[in-house]
């Protein structure tokens, strides 16, 4: 058997919150409908309370939160919450952006933005590749954002659509 190594190098840029490639008024309107999707969340396991906003192709913007349920792991993440509602209301308009805001019960706004979780990671992978285009990532914490060009460049080596056909 012969192994191989590959390097892998994945661009994240921090960014301020000017830099983005969003008006300002879609990134305080995306900004505000996370927050006050987070406010909505249901977390009363993790206190850990997310919001996410999807901006289309059209320029609609679709919110969800995450919802736990005591059977873990019934909950779902705010993430898949926006996608799934996406793809069931408009299976066929891509996402260009998903903004997604974090806080705790404690102290209010994550300090560093977090990022998807895996399961997340692997159904906005499947978006994309569905849609043909990338999403934009921005990961929005109290003192910084960071954008993701596409969620591919957080899972590599991924696992598309085209993986189930052996290709």
């Amino acid at each position: 058997m012969e192994f191989y190594s590959v390097q892998v190098k994945t661009d994240i840029q921090k960014s301020s919150y000017e830099s983005l490639d969003l008006t300002d008024e879609q990134f305080s309107l995306m900004s505000s409908q996370a927050a006050e999707m987070a406010h909505k969340s249901y977390a009363p396991y993790s206190k850990f309370h997310v919001g996410a906003v999807a901006l289309l192709e059209s320029g609609e913007m679709i919110s969800g939160s995450n919802q736990e349920n005591a059977a873990y792991p019934s909950g779902i993440c705010a993430e898949r919450t926006t996608v799934f509602y996406t793809n069931a209301h408009y299976p066929n308009t891509a996402i260009t952006h998903l903004l997604i805001y974090a806080e705790t019960e404690e102290g209010g706004v994550v300090t560093s933005p977090i990022t998807p979780c895996a399961a997340c990671r692997q159904v906005l992978i499947e978006k994309e590749a569905i849609q043909g285009s990338p999403i934009k990532l921005i990961l929005v914490g109290r003192d910084s954002v960071f954008v993701v060009p596409s969620a591919m460049d957080l899972v590599p080596l991924s696992f598309v659509p085209d993986s189930l056909k052996g290709e």
